[in-house]
């Protein structure tokens, strides 16, 4: 129970600080919104679209481009709002559709349709889509001017009208899709998700690694001394500050969980196993961090090597740049740290709406780092607790 009461005392003493609440909490959510607005998988292309007096063909074309699937058309006032759009990426490529595009196609004229988009991979790609959509419109407006020059339709309406009528019924080229392997990132893989739990994995870390300034702290001020005056033995002392560092750990995480599920719309999986991804990860972090705390004599240190350590190891296990694109030799380097192995859980967890059984390799990977970290820490602060 006095274990307990000092892991508590450590909570409330980290709530105190208005800047704790800022970074611990605030923070990691403004860094998930940012980096599943920038990187993440929306799902949708943004294609502008300027179609002003450009008739019911152009409107028609309009309408075949919004049946594209993937496709997200965005109304645009203007070629020069267009051409500011794309280059300030609030849409990936965008076409013009000039004034008068109806009169002069059934006149027979040649009309250009502009594309504007900028010199990289899924603009070319969306290029093509966009070239799709009105080699559809040309090849009914080839077909209806055929039949007006065979006699087969009155007029060129007539004629449209009746190949538009025809075509669902002209059979399609069939494509079939297939993947070869395991896909590196599941289509069902949500645009905030990955953000969320790699920015979970670097401030559990982060912050459990703080446990070293407070353990300094202790130690400067006496407080574990005096302790070890009362009738309170080195373990329990040694247990409440672990525990504290594990407890504000696992409050964060609720806090980030919540929080993303909520705003973002973050599908966490099993709660079952995120518990237990979480708690493992937060042991892990706090025997770390207590073991840091042991090896320096004052908090300006112990800072330095965890701001270090914490975002040194995340970014060599996956937190700021998926695993998935990593090399294989860099891969497995990369499992010699627990942030690794929780990216990989959470993978299975979020990605691949895998069980608790399913991530079993993860979790005794997690439960070894946090079993050989949590032992190293006591054994230090017992010796520097008692000599």
């Amino acid at each position: 129970m006095k274990a307990l009461w000092i892991a508590v005392g450590d909570l409330r003493r980290m709530f105190r600080a208005r800047a704790n609440i800022f970074f611990v909490f605030i923070f990691p959510m403004l860094l998930i919104l940012v980096l599943g607005a920038t990187f993440g998988g929306s799902g949708s292309a943004r294609l502008g679209v300027v179609s002003s007096d450009s008739g019911p063909l152009g409107t028609a074309l309009v309408r075949q481009l919004q049946r594209t699937p993937h496709l997200q058309v965005v109304p645009v006032t203007g070629a020069a709002a267009l051409l500011t759009q794309v280059e300030r990426g609030n849409v990936e490529a965008g076409i013009a559709i000039p004034p008068g595009y109806d009169g002069a196609v059934r006149a027979g004229h040649p009309v250009m349709v502009r594309y504007l988009a900028r010199p990289d991979q899924s603009s070319q790609q969306l290029g093509e889509t966009v070239r799709g959509a009105v080699a559809r419109q040309a090849a009914l407006l080839g077909a209806a001017r055929f039949a007006v020059a065979e006699r087969s339709a009155p007029s060129f309406g007539a004629a449209l009208a009746r190949a538009e009528q025809v075509s669902p019924r002209v059979p399609a080229v069939s494509v079939t899709e297939t993947t070869a392997g395991t896909a590196l990132f599941p289509s069902s893989l949500g645009q905030f998700d990955e953000g969320a739990w790699s920015q979970l994995l670097l401030f559990l870390f982060l912050i459990a690694l703080t446990g070293a300034a407070a353990i300094i702290e202790t130690r400067r001020l006496g407080v574990a001394r005096r302790m070890l005056a009362t009738p309170t033995s080195p373990g329990t002392v040694i247990a409440g500050a672990t525990l504290g560092r594990v407890l504000i750990a696992c409050v964060q995480a609720l806090v980030i969980i919540l929080g993303s599920a909520l705003f973002f719309g973050v599908r966490w999986g099993q709660p079952a196993g995120v518990a237990a991804v979480v708690i493992l990860y937060a042991c892990a972090g706090a025997g770390a961090g207590v073991l840091v705390g042991t090896l320096f004599r004052n908090e300006s240190q112990a800072a330095g090597v965890t701001l270090l350590l914490g975002l040194g190891l995340g970014a060599l296990g996956g937190c700021m740049v998926p695993l998935e694109i990593f090399p294989p030799t860099m891969r497995r380097i990369a499992h010699l740290t627990p942030q690794a192995w929780g990216n990989d859980a959470f993978n299975k967890l979020v990605g691949h709406g895998a069980s608790i059984t399913g991530i079993l390799p993860q979790l005794g990977a997690l439960a070894l780092f946090a079993a050989v970290l949590l032992a190293l820490a006591a054994w230090r602060l017992r010796r520097v607790l008692v000599a």
